[in-house]
Parts: C-alpha cells; sequence; structure tokens
C-alpha cells in the first residue's frame, strides 16, 4: 500500500514540476528568441528552477499537502525541507504557505533574512510588499513595489526577474511598468515586446498585445512567423469575434499611415487568408507583387484558395492581373488557360446555366486551343471544352472527337491520358453508349488501379452498372471501394452499397430500385424534370418503400441545380423529419445547412441547423465539417 502511494507521490510531484517548467519556459522563451538576434545578456535561469532539488518523501508529502491546501501542514515541512537546503525553490513555497495560514511576521522574518542575504535582489522587495498587502496594508505593499521599481536598474536580468516576481504575485500592471521601464533603461536594445504582449494577454488587452506584437516587426522582420502564430493561438478562441475586429482595425490603420512599411501588408495578406476574406486578400496580394515587382507568385497561390472555397471571380480577378503583366510573366500562359478554367467551373456551378453564356465559353475554349495548337499544358482546356460540348450545348460527337485527339496528342502523361479517357466515357454514357464507356473506365482503372484515378475510373463503372439495372455487379463493385484511399470516393462507394443493399433482395421484386436507377441516370442526363416525373412514380406505385428517403433526397439534389433553393430546403428538412432516424438523415441535414448558408443568406437558420447536426447525430462523418462551419458563421477564426 504504502509502494502504491509512494507512485502516487511521485507522479503528482512530476506533474506540477512540469507544468511548472512549461509556464516558466513560456514566459521566457520570447525574450530567448529576439536575444538570437540582439546577443543582449542571455537571462539565466531563474534560482528558482536553477536550486530545486532532486524530489524526495518528504518533497512529495509537502507538495501533496499544498495540493489539498492543508497549508499548516504544508509550511511546516517546506519549512524543514529550506533549513535542510535553502533555495529559492522552497522559499517560494514556503512564503505562499505561511502567507496562506496568516503567519505574516514569520514570513516577513524568512523574508528579510533572504533579503540581507542578496540585498541587490528586488524580488524580496515585492514579496515583503505581498505580505503587507495580503495582512490588509495596501500603502505599504504600494510603497514597495514603487521603491522596487525605482531601484530597477539597465540589467535585462534583473527586469526579468522582477516583472516575473510581479507576475507569480498576481500584479501584472506591475510587471508592464517593469518592462517598460527596463525598455527606456536599455535604450531599446531591448524593446521586451514579447514579454509585454504575454501580460497584456493574460490580463485580456488584445489591443495592447497587438500592438507590442506589431512593434516586434519593426524591430526585426525575421519575426513575422512568431507573430503569426501568437496571434492566431489568440484569435483560436475569439468567440464573439471582438479580438477579429480589433486586429483588422489596428492592421489597416497602420498599413495606411505607414504605406512604406511592408510588414503590415504581408500581415494584412496572411490575417485575410486565414479569415478566408479573398477581397482583402486580393487587395494585398497585387500591393505586394507592384511593391516588390514579384513574379506573380501570391497571386496565383491565391488563385488557387479562391477556387477550392468557390470564390470564382477572385479567382477571375488574380489570372487577369497575371495576363495583364505580359508575356514576360512566368505565369502568363497559366493566366490565360486557368481564367478559362475557372470561368467555365463558375458557369456550370450555376443552376440551369444560360446558353448564351457556355457558347461565349466555347468560343474562348476554342481560341485557346487555336492559339497554343497542341500543347499538353491545356489538356484541362481540352477536357472542359468537350464537357460544355456533350452535356450543355448537344455536341456531342464533336466532343467525342476532341478528347480521342487528345489521347493521341504527343507529349501528353499516361495520367492525363486516363483522365481523358474517363471524361470520354461519361460523355459515352450520356449518350448511352454504355458498353464502350465501361471499357474506357476498366482501362483507366487497370492503368492506375493502386491510383485515386484509378478508383475513381472503378466507380465510374460501378455507377454505370448501377444505371443498367446490374445491381449485384455495382454492389461488388462498391463494397471494394469502401477502402480506397480517396475519402470522397469511399464515402461515394459507402453510399452506393447501402443504396442497393438496403433496396435490392434477389429473391423479391426490384422494379422501385430500377426506376431510382432510371431517374438517376436521367439526373446524370441533365434531363431534370424527366427524372423528376420518374421519381414521383415511385410513391404513386408503391405507398411506402425504404427507397422513399433516397427519392426525397435525389429530388431535393434536382431541385437544388435548377436553382430552386427553398424547395429543396423544404425537401431536405422533410427528410429529416421523417426519417430521422435512417442513413440519409444527417446528409439531408447537411444539405440543408450548407442551402441556407450558401444560396438562401439565412446565417441563423444554418447555424441552427449545424448545431442540430452535431446535437442529435454525434457519430456522423459530417460533424468535423459542420462543426468548421458553425464556428466560421459564428465568428471564429478558421
Amino acid at each position: 500500500m504504502r509502494r502504491e502511494k509512494d507512485k502516487r507521490f511521485k507522479f503528482q510531484l512530476l506533474k506540477i514540476r512540469w507544468q511548472l517548467s512549461i509556464v516558466l519556459f513560456a514566459i521566457s522563451l520570447p525574450a530567448i528568441i529576439f536575444a538570437q538576434d540582439l546577443k543582449p545578456v542571455t537571462p539565466q535561469l531563474l534560482p528558482f528552477q536553477q536550486d530545486a532539488p532532486k524530489p524526495g518523501d518528504e518533497e512529495q508529502l509537502a507538495i501533496q499537502f499544498y495540493q489539498t491546501q492543508d497549508f499548516p501542514k504544508a509550511a511546516e515541512l517546506f519549512e524543514k525541507l529550506y533549513e535542510n537546503k535553502p533555495s529559492l525553490y522552497y522559499y517560494q513555497y514556503l512564503v505562499f504557505c505561511l502567507v496562506e495560514i496568516k503567519e505574516y511576521g514569520k514570513a516577513e522574518k524568512l523574508i528579510k533574512k533572504c533579503q540581507k542575504a542578496e540585498p541587490d535582489a528586488l524580488r524580496y522587495m515585492v514579496d515583503m510588499g505581498y505580505v503587507s498587502y495580503r495582512s490588509g496594508n495596501q500603502e505599504k505593499a504600494k510603497k514597495l513595489y514603487e521603491d522596487a521599481l525605482k531601484k530597477l536598474g539597465p540589467s535585462q536580468q534583473q527586469v526579468f526577474e522582477l516583472a516575473n516576481t510581479f507576475i507569480t504575485r498576481g500584479e501584472n500592471d506591475y510587471a508592464i511598468r517593469t518592462y517598460l521601464k527596463g525598455r527606456q533603461l536599455l535604450n531599446n536594445t531591448y524593446p521586451f515586446g514579447f514579454e509585454l504582449a504575454s501580460v497584456y494577454e493574460r490580463m485580456g488587452d488584445f489591443r495592447n498585445a497587438t500592438e507590442e506584437y506589431l512593434n516586434m516587426l519593426d524591430v526585426n522582420k525575421s519575426y513575422m512567423a512568431t507573430v503569426q502564430d501568437r496571434i492566431q493561438a489568440i484569435l483560436a478562441f475569439d468567440v464573439n469575434n471582438e479580438k477579429n475586429e480589433i486586429l483588422r482595425k489596428i492592421l489597416l490603420s497602420r498599413a495606411q499611415k505607414n504605406p512604406d512599411n511592408t510588414n503590415y501588408a504581408e500581415l494584412l495578406w496572411w490575417y485575410s487568408i486565414q479569415q478566408k476574406d479573398f477581397d482583402l486578400a486580393l487587395l494585398q496580394a497585387k500591393a505586394l507583387d507592384r511593391r516588390f515587382k514579384e513574379n506573380g507568385d501570391k497571386l496565383v497561390s491565391l488563385a488557387g484558395l479562391a477556387v477550392s472555397n468557390e470564390k470564382y471571380d477572385v479567382a477571375i480577378e488574380c489570372y487577369q492581373y497575371l495576363i495583364s503583366k505580359g508575356k514576360d510573366c512566368p505565369y502568363y500562359n497559366l493566366g490565360r488557360r486557368e481564367s478559362a478554367n475557372t470561368r467555365y467551373l463558375k458557369t456550370i456551378s450555376e443552376p440551369s446555366p444560360p446558353k448564351k453564356q457556355l457558347e461565349i465559353l466555347e468560343k474562348e475554349f476554342t481560341d485557346e486551343l487555336t492559339y497554343y495548337g497542341d500543347d499538353p499544358e491545356n489538356i484541362s482546356v481540352i477536357k472542359n471544352l468537350a464537357h460544355i460540348k456533350a452535356f450543355y450545348l448537344g455536341k456531342q460527337q464533336e466532343a467525342i472527337e476532341l478528347l480521342n485527339h487528345a489521347i493521341e496528342m504527343a507529349g501528353v502523361s499516361a495520367a492525363e491520358k486516363a483522365k481523358c479517357k474517363i471524361a470520354l466515357a461519361d460523355i459515352l454514357l450520356f449518350t448511352d453508349d454504355v458498353w464502350e464507356a465501361t471499357l474506357l473506365y476498366q482501362q483507366a482503372y487497370q492503368d492506375f488501379k493502386y491510383d485515386v484515378l484509378g478508383q475513381e475510373a472503378k466507380f465510374k463503372n460501378a455507377k454505370l452498372s448501377f444505371y443498367i439495372g446490374e445491381f449485384n455487379w455495382a454492389k461488388a463493385q462498391a463494397d471494394i471501394l469502401k477502402a480506397a484511399t480517396s475519402k470522397f470516393i469511399s464515402n461515394d462507394a459507402i453510399a452506393l452499397s447501402l443504396l442497393i443493399s438496403e433496396n435490392f433482395d434477389p429473391d423479391s421484386n426490384t422494379i422501385a430500385l430500377g426506376i431510382y436507377a432510371r431517374a438517376d441516370l436521367l439526373d446524370y442526363r441533365n434531363e431534370d424534370e424527366l427524372a423528376l416525373q420518374t421519381l414521383d412514380s415511385i410513391p404513386r406505385l408503391f405507398g411506402y418503400h425504404p427507397i422513399l428517403q433516397y427519392v426525397l433526397y435525389k429530388k431535393a439534389e434536382i431541385l437544388r441545380k435548377q436553382g430552386r433553393y427553398p424547395e429543396a430546403d423544404t425537401l431536405f428538412q422533410l427528410l429529416v423529419k421523417d426519417y430521422p432516424g435512417e442513413i440519409l438523415a444527417d446528409e439531408a441535414l447537411m444539405q440543408a445547412a450548407a442551402l441556407n448558408e450558401k444560396q438562401l443568406n439565412n446565417r441563423e437558420k444554418a447555424m441552427s441547423l449545424y448545431q442540430e447536426l452535431l446535437d442529435k447525430y454525434p457519430g456522423s462523418i459530417y460533424v468535423p465539417d459542420a462543426r468548421k462551419k458553425f464556428r466560421l458563421l459564428r465568428g471564429d477564426i478558421q
């Protein structure tokens, strides 16, 4: 039994010492970083840390008594330990314990004894003031604190020790005054910026903390990464978005008042990316590119982020800027190509894209291909042009010829050839040439069976089998793809397998599943109204059927694609209401939330739906994304 207690004592002691070392390290870290450049007097470990003895049984017991707030017993043991081996470590504990048990006279006697041994150590004046404060003599405490500040000399180490003593006594205001006076005494050779910012953070004064961090950039631009890390850590818990607003205003103000100081422009660029404020990021990226006569790297990076966040207008403006730099810009060709590709993405993301707009895109893509000729770099342009022709303009044969030409083009990589084969198979499926389509999917899979590209081809082939009623084969392929390395393919495979298994029994009628598969294929072919009519026939023919939740979900998807957002929202939420425990409920709730957030611009309802998903479906695969979106809507930094 005694041995088990000893083990617990040792564990608690190690835990305390580890926590204490983390706190002290956090306080001293900025100073150590700054010292690497200015090489001031290196702050030594405080005696409190240096003289910490190896734990023994009495120390373990003393710490346990201290933890459980049994201060009389802790004081008795720490007094004995201190007498045997005087050290700042035991001294600190003993002073705290004596104050807690109101042995003020004894505490003062101990402090005076230490002060006599170290007359230049200002921490003992602070400790004497602390005892006076706790005993009710606030005036005496204030005088002692002020006297300690007056005696502060131009010693970096002395500033550290005095400030840290104030901090451990909860006197943050005096710690700030110590650092500010130290800055003045040392003539800014060491500005104590990170230390001041840390104290301001502790006090909840984010504005002054920010100002100190930004001041450090004026001292040395190499602190940029450290400043960004600290600000990001603070903003991570900005529930009400107040700190974000403070930071934004300070940065904008400094950037306007100091146009020649690029630190603020770069920090604004970084901040806008963190906040996904792409309009502000675009302004800063352009300004930095012009000021430093860069080659457009920031614009390329921003465009990629904007596209991934569906901010197509920002991405297009980035690419147009690159084009405006002229042919000497290394990203000129990329700008032309990706400007067209991004307009394509923007157009097809809209409900029922206008034919005139599609025809303008078709001409733009055609002009690009004419300008560059058979350039393998333009494979993406070829694929997008083929998609527009086949799926929107009724020019399937032209699309097929384009892709066949791309597959045979010299210099095209094997991966790009496989992508073209998949795109060609998509078009052949669209035109009902299922056998040629399945052959191409299989070829792409065989060429890249251990790659995401091959998995994509295999899944599309499984979906083709589903469309034509080969449910057993489709399910077998989907089951294999459940372990796909791509999360998206894996999730789609699981969904397809569940759809078939829940609605298909080899010994029973599979007409409902067949009708649904037909409607799904019609949706793929953009025959929306016919797909909706086909789906509506299922409840009329079968009354209740397990597939009805899938019917609701598919109808909602089609309505959303048509831009009928309120109707789609109604169906998604109807599914959640009528089938709360079924497989599609959490997904429908996620889709309803996204609709309200993006298309219906109802932030409050979107937040409510994301919260509902988090509360009712804690095991859902959508929980991480829902939590992230909820926090973003609430104003948290991402």
